[in-house]
Parts: C-alpha cells; structure tokens; sequence
C-alpha cells in the first residue's frame, strides 16, 4: 500500500479491530454443539461439490477444477477474511488517492488521521454485515498465514457458522437441511468460479475500471455526498412514493457518489452479479428436493425473512448501503435464469458462461427471451 510518512489512506488493523470489537456475539452454543456444526458445514461443503456439478454441467466429466479451500468461520474471521479482500482489490485506488492528497500541504497528516476515520468507518460497516452474511465465495482474496486461498492468488470459500446457527434457529427450520441448503448456493459461486476460467479476470476487469474512474478530487467527492445527505434527508420522497420512472425514491449512497462513466460500468456488473446470485439461487432450490427434504419450507421463510429485514434500522441501513439492490439481483437473476432453462435447457443456458460477449445485459436479465434471441440466433446460424 502506497503511503506517506508511515500512514495509509485506510488503517486496516484498526478496520479489523473496530468491527471485530462491535459486532454483536453470536447465539449461545456450546463447545461440543459448535465442534459439530463446523465439523457438518464441512461434510455438507463437499458433497456439494458433486450435487452442483451434476446439476449444473458447468464442468466436464473427468476434469477436475480448480482447488479452492473451505473455511469455516466465526464472525472475526469473517471480518479478517473480508479486511484482507478490500485490502487488495481497492489497493490502486487508494494509491491514486495517495498520491494525488500527498501531492499537498499536510499531506503526511492528514493520511494519518484519514487512515484512523477511514478504519474507524469501515470497522462500524463490517460489523453490521458480519452478523448477517452466511456464507461467501471470495474471488479475490489473497492468501494469508490464517487464511489460505487458491494457489493463483484468488479464490475460497467462507461458511460463517453462528450466523447459520441463528438464521436456523430464528427460521425454525430443520438445521441439518438448512447447512446443506446453504452450503449449495455457496459451491455454486465457487463451481462458477473454477469452472468459468475467464470470469474472475472479467470481473476484477470491470471492478477496476470502475475504481480507476473514482473521482479523487476532494471538492467533488464532498459534493456528492451532499447530496447524498439531501437525498436521505427533506429532499427525499415519503416512504411509499414512487417517482415517475416507478423507483421507490432515494438513490444508495454508492450509486449517487458514482460517475457517469462509473454508471455505465455498474449496469455491466449489476448484470453479471444478477447473474452469479440468480443461478446459485436457482441451483440451490434445483438440487434441494433430492438432498434437502424440506427445501420448500426453508425457501418460503428464508424469502420472507429477506424481504422484511430485521428491524427498520436494518432496513434503513439496506437502503442507505445498496444492499436491496443486491436483494433485486437475487429475484431478478433467478427469475433470468429459470426462463433461460425453461426455453432452452441446461446446456442451452449455460451458453451464458462462453465468454464475456454472452453474459447478459442488464436490460437481458429483465427480459431473457431478448438474451436467448440475441446468443442462440448468433450461435446456431
């Protein structure tokens, strides 16, 4: 990390300590019950593998992809896991920025100080999401003494187990089932990942060019944010009320400190990431009624429990953060999905995964006959 008289732009080790110190603890559990949730989680990650592959024909009979490890992890872990990917993936832009605020008077300072908020910022973040997310396929994560990752520098897969053990619990559902259930959407993200060679370069590709086109000039970035304070204060419409364009009012923080340019980047990865979450999806539910008995029942109150959040902070925070976008990438991708295999099959479907050019558009992924014309017309002539 590029820095200046020892400080940098983000002070990750106060990052990790801040959030570990206030994420909420998990469920009570005793020592033996945990030894034997973590010890399922794995058993449950590795039968995956072959459930998923099977169903989904990504990857050939006799090859055998890419090795990407297994962790099973408590929320700290989780928050060093995630610390250690934004550390690498937003390495060249807070270079950029580096430079261009050392470039002026008190620049040495103000990286010190700015390191310790920015840290601060992002601790208070994660220990909001640590208590929620079950599981996670790391693309770019870097290899460390306590967190090992593929050898090409990218790739594992991350069970969290108290949050499984609470979303369990509070669902009421059979909990042998809902590990198995969770453990197939994340090998599915994982089956993507090795299976699809070019996609993770794809991906870092745009996230990259999304990065490089960040603003750094500070006057603009505090402009940005002031509407953004408008936007989630009296300028916002009441709650219920749509727009013209049918919106429900307020745009996320992330998308109004964006570009144009940086807009357009964002429909190509909203697109992608409608895509990965909408099949995983897709594949979960497909593969449950043979493995997971009470499939049906866990997806009725896992969606529920979604759309409603879990208190109006937490749906505030959704709104404010873009999470409910990504909550849209999950019904709008599965949606794509399911239509793309109910007109063509599987094998039609995962034509998707060829290269870049036939990943589906934004506007595809509502309307995915324009995608089956658009790829199979091309590919059949």
């Amino acid at each position: 990390m590029t820095s200046i008289g020892g400080a940098e732009m983000v002070d990750w080790n106060l990052a990790v300590a801040t959030a570990t110190r206030l994420v909420r603890p998990g469920p009570e559990i005793s020592r033996e019950e945990a030894r034997a949730v973590v010890a399922e989680l794995r058993r449950h990650a590795k039968a995956s593998e072959e459930h998923v592959r099977s169903f989904t024909r990504m990857i050939p009979e006799g090859h055998e992809p890419e090795d990407t490890p297994v962790l099973v992890v408590d929320r700290a872990g989780w928050i060093r896991a995630n610390v250690a990917g934004f550390r690498e993936l937003l390495r060249p832009l807070l270079g950029k920025m580096q430079d261009r605020r050392g470039a002026g008077p008190g620049g040495a300072v103000l990286g010190a100080v700015g390191g310790k908020v920015t840290g601060v910022e992002l601790g208070m973040l994660l220990s909001f999401l640590a208590s929620r997310v079950l599981g996670q396929y790391e693309t770019f994560a870097p290899a460390t003494r306590e967190l090992p990752a593929s050898a090409n520098g990218g790739g594992r897969l991350l069970l969290v187990a108290p949050n499984i053990v609470h979303v369990e619990r509070e669902l009421g559902v059979d909990p042998h089932d809902f590990r198995l259930w969770v453990a197939l959407h994340e090998e599915t993200h994982r089956t993507q990942f090795t299976g699809v060679p070019w996609l993770r370069d794809h991906l870092q590709g745009e996230i990259q060019s999304f990065l490089e086109e960040t603003d750094v000039d500070p006057m603009t970035v505090v402009e940005r944010l002031r509407e953004a304070a408008q936007s989630f204060s009296g300028g916002s419409r009441p709650e219920g009320e749509q727009g013209d364009d049918g919106d429900d009012g307020g745009r996320s923080l992330v998308e109004i400190v964006q570009t144009p340019a940086q807009r357009e980047i964002l429909g190509r990865l909203t697109a992608v990431m409608s895509l990965l979450e909408g099949h995983a999806d897709f594949v979960m539910d497909g593969v449950g009624p043979d493995v997971v008995t009470s499939v049906a029942e866990i997806r009725e109150k896992f969606q529920q429990r979604r759309a409603r959040g879990a208190s109006r902070l937490d749906l505030a925070l959704r709104k404010l953060l873009g999470l409910d976008a990504k909550l849209r990438q999950y019904r709008d991708g599965e949606k794509f999905v399911r239509a793309v295999v109910d007109e063509v099959g599987m094998d039609g479907f995962n034509r998707v995964w060829t290269s870049p050019n036939t990943l589906p558009t934004k506007a595809e992924i509502a309307a995915p006959a324009d995608w089956v014309a658009r790829v199979h017309r091309r590919t059949d002539s």
